[in-house]
């Protein structure tokens, strides 16, 4: 029995290990804080440890765990936990250094996207980041949310309109640095 539950701990280890980066990006992006994010991505992970042995053994345990992270990131949000991405003023604040290897580090203003995520609502900003910078197909994203796909669809819709309709001088550049700018649902 201990050699199976160190089995499943390694395995578990190992998956942390591969994904940590993917799972920072993505909660600092829902958060708009480093350790917001880091605090997101703790959370989740316990949840998903307690349960890892059905989680590990499913067809995509990255699926499910992005699901308990979306979850995880609703629930502090309708407790009005208050979340910023862009400070007003960041006089005092250790700005977070992005791994050289991230994506998001490579958008030419990095500024500017993250001041666009912390303009849109919760839903639109969980729908755009999901669909455009973690790559996901609608449905996908939509598993991953909870929600129908035509949601996605819209909530992403409205999250890029509401970026390029002028009512901001950050525009489609804000999120043209994502891996894959548009993907379809096959």
């Amino acid at each position: 029995m201990g050699d199976r539950k160190q089995a499943r701990d390694a395995e578990f280890q190992s998956f942390v290990i591969g994904r940590w980066p993917r799972l920072m990006r993505t909660a600092f992006l829902l958060t708009g804080e480093q350790h917001a994010a880091e605090d997101l991505v703790q959370s989740t992970l316990e949840q998903v440890y307690a349960a890892w042995r059905r989680v590990g053994s499913a067809d995509d345990p990255e699926a499910y765990v992005r699901r308990v992270m979306i979850n995880a990131h609703a629930r502090r949000h309708r407790r009005r936990l208050k979340e910023f991405l862009a400070p007003r003023d960041d006089s005092g604040l250790v700005h977070e250094v992005a791994d050289s290897g991230d994506r998001i580090s490579q958008a030419d203003d990095r500024r500017a996207l993250l001041t666009a995520l912390a303009q849109l609502p919760p839903r639109q900003r969980e729908a755009v980041v999901l669909r455009y910078w973690e790559n996901l197909t609608e449905t996908q994203a939509a598993e991953a949310m909870g929600c129908s796909v035509g949601a996605v669809k819209s909530n992403a819709a409205k999250g890029i309109a509401s970026r390029t309709s002028g009512r901001t001088s950050c525009g489609r550049r804000c999120f043209a640095g994502s891996p894959r700018n548009r993907r379809t649902t096959p």
